[in-house]
């Protein structure tokens, strides 16, 4: 068999660990042909590709990106004024076929799962591998580059805290995570945050101004506001704020008097190498994807089901997303302790 490995959308620690994973099991256990697809999906309509043996696959394992490349080609969108663009999944049929592959496993989140179960569909043999910091790919409990994120958050957050106390501020934290507010859920309870604001529960600006007013009150005299990029701001009249944390930090300050900062911080969150849990939830996955190859058990995506490894049907991974649920243990615990979720 020969088959070809490409990672596709935002990088993520832990990618080189699965196609590692995936290549030294495919080449060393089942003597299988691997080829890796450079920047994704466009390396595919381009025929980009390098082979890929063991010694290509050594010291590569605590790498952060991909040596592969990245890009965020959707082959199946549809441009109005670019004809050429209907073209591209049959250029993606075409050369699978013309590269003599047996599978394609694509390494991504929502977006390239997406995509993925739409070349399944259009017949080529598809495996996925689930990678996002944001840990919103629906179908798995967890996919690896969240925990890395999730240390460089809290990191950053125990940061501020000394800061916070020797000015008395109040410091609002913004982490990434687009529509899902896993990272700064997991981070903000790890790092010791007042207040957690998350997309999935919205929130009342008036809520978090009474919550750090109460600690202001009660002798704590600074406060950390963990904010996940993506919850929804209405901010103030013919003013657009491009962070929400710039809105509550300036709202906060001007409310209630209390010097307010905030702290954005972006791709740092993504960047460098990954963490153990990473490396070898990034493995596992990898090993799985070259045993469901090997059984010709293609169609889908591997997946972390209560601490094992298992696999679930693209069909049913493809536009969905995995949001917090309201009840999620860390919520609930949370507001016992009397932290605020702006609600």
């Amino acid at each position: 068999m020969k088959i070809g490995i490409l990672s596709s959308g935002g990088d993520c620690p832990g990618i080189n660990a699965a196609i590692r994973g995936i290549g030294k099991v495919a080449i060393a256990h089942y003597g299988i042909d691997v080829i890796g697809i450079r920047s994704g999906f466009l390396g595919l309509i381009n025929k980009d590709f390098i082979p890929l043996n063991e010694s290509s696959l050594s010291g590569i394992l605590n790498l952060g990106g991909t040596i592969l490349g990245t890009s965020r080609e959707k082959p199946f969108r549809k441009l109005i004024f670019s004809s050429a663009e209907e073209d591209k999944p049959h250029i993606i049929k075409d050369n699978y076929h013309q590269l003599g592959l047996d599978c394609l496993v694509c390494i991504g989140g929502n977006g390239t799962q997406k995509t993925a179960h739409k070349l399944s569909e259009s017949g080529l043999n598809i495996i996925g591998v689930p990678k996002t910091i944001d840990n919103d790919v629906w179908g798995t409990d967890l996919s690896f580059g969240f925990d890395t994120a999730v240390n460089i958050a809290t990191d950053a957050i125990d940061r501020l805290h000394s800061t916070a106390n020797s000015h008395n501020r109040v410091m609002v934290i913004e982490l990434m995570g687009h529509h899902a507010g896993w990272i700064a859920l997991h981070a903000g309870m790890a790092g010791g945050a007042d207040v957690i604001l998350l997309p999935e529960l919205g929130f009342d600006i008036d809520i978090v101004k009474k919550a750090i007013m109460k600690r202001t009150n009660s002798g704590k005299l600074y406060s950390i506001v963990a904010v996940a990029e993506g919850i929804e701001i209405k901010g103030k009249k013919n003013k657009k704020y491009k962070h929400p944390a710039t809105y509550i930090a300036e709202t906060i300050e001007e409310s209630t008097g209390i010097e307010a900062r905030e702290t954005v911080l972006g791709y740092i969150q993504r960047g460098g190498s990954p963490s153990p849990f990473d490396r070898n939830l990034a493995t596992r996955f990898g090993g799985h994807a070259a045993q469901l190859i090997s059984e010709e058990n293609f169609g889908r995506m591997v997946c972390l089901k209560d601490g094992k490894i298992s696999s679930v049907e693209l069909s049913k991974v493809s536009g969905k997303i995995k949001s917090v649920p309201s009840q999620n243990d860390l919520i609930l615990q949370g507001e016992r302790m009397g932290i605020s979720f702006g609600i």
